[in-house]
């Protein structure tokens, strides 16, 4: 099983050399944390989030975990815990991609190219079908509440700091957002 471990390590290695801030989680490679900044030309641009990824022990047979870490609001992400619903990680995977292609081709397809036909986030895909207006509003409104470079380490999913005053703000104001978050909150 060597080869799965030394293309783990060549490509966790490949992504620290390039433009990337890359973070191992308890000092191992099988998890770590990855600067993603929003694409050029895209509502997301401007946005920097906090990506986990989870190197299972069959890398590169298997595909690797991604979520974000901080809110992103983006019909293919589950809001509250950040899991990507993306077909090429999720089913499509073969062992000639690598890291960099997740994060240089994947993630930014996803964010330029959001299929509301298949949601991970109601809300987002229903308003994106609805109002594209205030869709492209509340995306934005995301990334200035928790996509910012000086505040992504503060701002994650799991710290609840201070979310609860900020979902208020940014709330369409239909009572079922707000029973998500309080739902969202409650759990560990």
């Amino acid at each position: 099983m060597s080869s799965p471990s030394k293309r783990k390590d060549m490509d966790v290695m490949k992504l620290m050399m390039s433009d990337y801030a890359v973070e191992p989680v308890n000092d191992s490679i099988n998890e770590i944390n990855v600067e993603f900044h929003g694409p050029k030309e895209s509502l997301y641009e401007g946005g920097v989030w906090k990506v986990r990824v989870e190197l299972p022990d069959a890398y590169p047979y298997k595909s690797p975990s991604i979520g974000f870490l901080n809110r992103i609001f983006h019909p293919n992400v589950d809001e509250l815990s950040g899991s990507v619903c993306l077909d090429v990680i999720n089913q499509s995977w073969s062992p000639m991609f690598d890291l960099l292609n997740v994060f240089e081709v994947f993630l930014p397809q996803l964010l330029l190219y959001p299929n509301p036909s298949d949601p991970l986030n109601g809300d987002a895909a229903s308003l994106m079908i609805k109002d594209k207006e205030q869709y492209e509003k509340k995306v934005k409104e995301y990334c200035e509440l928790y996509a910012k470079k000086e505040n992504i380490n503060g701002n994650t999913l799991g710290d609840e700091s201070d979310e609860d005053e900020s979902n208020e703000d940014i709330s369409d104001g239909r009572s079922e957002s707000s029973e998500e978050d309080v739902a969202g909150n409650a759990d560990p």
